[in-house]
């Protein structure tokens, strides 16, 4: 029986996706969004926003499921805003009476130093679950898919420079996911009685480093391996402006997202597999898709 699931971020980079297939697999879905007017995806466009609390509680009426997608690595003081916009929603959630929140968080060993990036996902994950709503979280590494900022930093970067001199962060194993696999466990775990207040690590079928995620996708893009010498040198600062000026995407975000990359993320746990059971695609099958996305023509 299909679920009313209500979708933050519904127009974004995983939300765009995600809305269409959970049509497809049968709920009613209201698409939260700052801007109902303009929203042109699929399910009902409800006006929210999880900075604002008071704007919180017409959007959640009659929701069985809240599934979080927001974040805000764009904003120098995130951790903050994000902790507070999380403890608003789970009240929110609560006093609808809905029964499940799914939350897109950070993979990464809790016993680690984490980056303040990590920190704030692992704090979201506690502070959307502080009012009992019971919580599923999916933690992740790199998504790989068009219109990503991960994606798009690593495109750039092998699309703009034949050689590079990397931060010695590129040494660092992750294990990369395609955005539509993202989607497929999202949608699987939605609703799901085996996934109610459990953490979950999600990754593709490969563990690379970021050096090895360039010269992977060179050879997709370029017909060859880029050349790039690793140096035991680069703050985050350093790194920041560099993805900047090569990259054009925002340095808040880079800096955010660089400052997680010299912690080694990587699927320790794979109990998912029995939740939500099939194959996740391969780093190339997952640059090969993102490159066809690019270049599909654009929808009438």
């Amino acid at each position: 029986m299909g679920l009313t699931v209500l979708v933050t971020g519904a127009s974004g980079f995983v939300g765009g996706r995600l809305v269409p297939c959970l049509t497809e697999a049968g709920h009613t879905v209201k698409a939260m969004t700052r801007h109902p007017d303009t929203y042109t995806g699929e399910g009902t466009p409800v006006f929210g926003d999880v900075f604002d609390a008071g704007s919180l509680a017409e959007p959640m009426e009659g929701v069985d499921v809240a599934i979080y997608l927001v974040h805000s690595l764009d904003d120098t003081d995130f951790e903050k805003k994000d902790a507070a916009a999380a403890r608003d929603f789970g009240l929110a959630a609560a006093a609808a009476g809905v029964d499940q929140i799914v939350y897109l968080g950070g993979l990464g060993a809790d016993g680690e130093s984490l980056s303040p990036h990590l920190r704030s996902r692992r704090e979201v994950e506690h502070l959307l679950g502080s009012s009992g709503v019971p919580v599923t979280v999916l933690r992740a590494a790199i998504v790989v898919g068009a219109g990503g900022v991960s994606w798009e930093m690593t495109r750039q970067l092998v699309k703009h420079l034949p050689a590079m001199v990397v931060p010695r962060w590129a040494a660092t194993r992750t294990q990369p996911i395609a955005v539509d696999d993202v989607v497929r466990y999202v949608v699987g775990v939605t609703g799901n009685d085996q996934a109610l207040d459990r953490v979950f690590e999600i990754g593709g079928a490969d563990q690379l480093s970021y050096t090895g995620m360039l010269q992977e996708a060179g050879k997709v893009l370029l017909g060859r391996k880029p050349p790039i010498l690793e140096v035991p040198v680069g703050t985050p600062m350093l790194s920041e402006w560099w993805i900047r000026l090569v990259t054009g995407v925002d340095a808040t975000t880079a800096g955010n997202l660089i400052e997680s990359m010299g912690t080694e993320v990587l699927v320790t746990d794979t109990s998912i597999r029995d939740v939500v059971p099939f194959e996740p695609m391969s780093y190339v099958e997952m640059v090969r898709l993102a490159l066809a996305e690019e270049s599909a023509p654009a929808s009438a």
